[in-house]
């Protein structure tokens, strides 16, 4: 065999060999993901300041867990069950909870900044003083949350169901709120500012005392968006609001 031919073998074996352990790196990395030894019955579990940042905790049942205080940072948790759960100043940073089912649960002071919660359901969830600041909860479902004094700055609500939820003092600011449903929701004392709220559905809504518009431009988004479609507000915009 010439020298060129076992060069090109050689060199070949080299390449099959970094293939090999690619592959094996892919598959098998050397600092896999935590997960829980209960996964995925999980239910009742006492989980109180437990380190779990970046766990691959999809599909876990965690009814009624307690995980106050726990380090969820960057946690996947697509489609688990933490109905009832409770996770009072968890820190939920990052934290993909995609389809996951959050009803009833207990998440006072947690920190859900950035957390992707599309079409997550919170019905009757507990999120005061939360802070969701530019986190995505398009198509989530908060209807009857208590989400007073909650940070929602730069928050994506896009059709999410806000549905008698009690949003007094909560802050708003450059929040997405388009073709929201937010009937017989009480917003007030709560800070708009920048939000847009085109298409959101505002029947009964309860709206802060202080709402103004900074220019005719934001009146007429606002009239384009429903508004009017209002009820029950603290102070009642009517179309005299629009004469300048």
């Amino acid at each position: 065999m010439s020298w060129a031919s076992k060069a090109t073998l050689y060199a070949a074996a080299l390449i099959g060999a970094a293939a090999l352990i690619w592959l094996a790196w892919q598959y098998y990395p050397a600092n896999p993901l935590p997960k829980l030894t209960c996964q995925p019955h999980c239910a009742q579990v006492n989980l109180d300041g437990q380190n779990l940042s970046r766990a691959d905790l999809n599909r876990v049942n965690l009814t009624g867990a307690s995980l106050n205080q726990a380090n969820l940072s960057r946690a996947t948790l697509l489609m688990a069950i933490l109905s009832g759960a409770q996770l009072r100043e968890a820190n939920l940073y990052e934290a993909n909870l995609s389809n996951a089912v959050l009803d009833q649960a207990d998440l006072r002071y947690a920190t859900l900044e950035r957390a992707v919660l599309r079409s997550a359901t919170l019905r009757e969830a507990d999120l005061r003083d939360a802070n969701l600041a530019g986190a995505d909860l398009r198509v989530a479902d908060f209807s009857g949350a208590q989400m007073e004094r909650a940070i929602l700055t730069g928050a994506s609500l896009v059709d999410a169901n806000l549905t008698n939820a009690v949003l007094r003092r909560a802050d708003l600011r450059n929040a997405n709120l388009r073709n929201a449903v937010l009937r017989y929701a009480d917003l007030r004392g709560a800070d708009l500012s920048g939000a847009d709220l085109m298409g959101a559905d505002l029947m009964g809504a309860r709206l802060p005392y202080d709402l103004f518009f900074n220019s005719l431009d934001d009146a007429t988004r606002f009239v384009n968006g429903g508004f009017f479609r209002a009820g029950g507000f603290d102070r009642q915009c009517n179309a005299n609001d629009l004469a300048g």
